[in-house]
């Protein structure tokens, strides 16, 4: 993790901070906030794949329908 990078605290409960504490200890994590920083920068990169699912052909097929509905021009 880059250490320049300016950070914000987030607060959790206790009860699920000792739940990743345990699961740090068992990883390559050197610390609970690089764990929960990879968690959190692995679902945000999944996110953006997903917003990216439609391929070209798929958009244009929905345009298409679309059109033939009356909701396009």
């Amino acid at each position: 993790m880059k250490d320049k990078e300016e950070k914000r605290a987030v607060s959790l409960p206790a009860e699920l901070y000792s739940k990743i504490e345990e699961r740090v200890n068992t990883t390559d994590f050197s610390s609970v906030e690089e764990y929960v920083t990879f968690i959190l920068e692995e679902v945000i990169k999944e996110e953006n794949e997903e917003e990216k699912a439609f391929s070209k052909e798929d958009e244009e097929e929905v345009k298409k329908r679309l059109k033939a509905l009356g909701y396009l021009e």
